[in-house]
């Protein structure tokens, strides 16, 4: 699963505005910046946002966004889903953006995606983003360990 660059930016925000929830808005120019963020890119990103009620806007001198919603009634599927569709690493195990192949009857490798699928979307759909934000970010160490022969992943 690859997530594009519109998801990843708006998970920045996102993270972002939950370090501050219930704190004052933050203007767009500073979501930018903090995230490393092409402010335009953001904007669009932000209505988005916006428009699944996760996060509001207040106008003014200290205007900006905020979070509309607790982080734990928000969780990583329901914004990757938004942004990018689907959960899924193939088409032909997708329930919204299933295509039929025509090896379907047949396909032994099939089912590692779709198990995949289910582990990926089960956990992504239960993990809220207040879980996430108590997290410690992954070290670079963690990252290259614990796979033999891990070459493309």
């Amino acid at each position: 699963m690859r997530i594009s660059k519109r998801t990843d930016y708006a998970l920045r925000a996102m993270f972002t505005l939950v370090d501050h929830y219930g704190g004052s808005p933050i203007p767009i120019r500073e979501l930018a910046r903090r995230n490393d963020v092409p402010k335009r890119f953001l904007e669009q990103i932000m209505l988005g946002l916006k428009s699944q009620g996760w996060v509001d806007s207040s106008a003014g001198i200290r205007g900006g966004y905020f979070l509309a919603r607790s982080p734990a009634k928000i969780t990583m599927g329901e914004v990757v889903r938004h942004f990018d569709g689907i959960l899924a690493p193939i088409d032909c195990v997708s329930v919204t953006g299933y295509q039929r192949c025509s090896q379907e009857s047949v396909c032994r490798f099939r089912r590692v995606f779709f198990d995949a699928r289910n582990y990926v979307a089960n956990l992504m759909d239960k993990t809220t983003l207040a879980e996430v934000a108590k997290s410690l970010p992954v070290s670079r160490h963690e990252v290259s360990t614990g796979f033999i022969g891990g070459e493309g992943i």
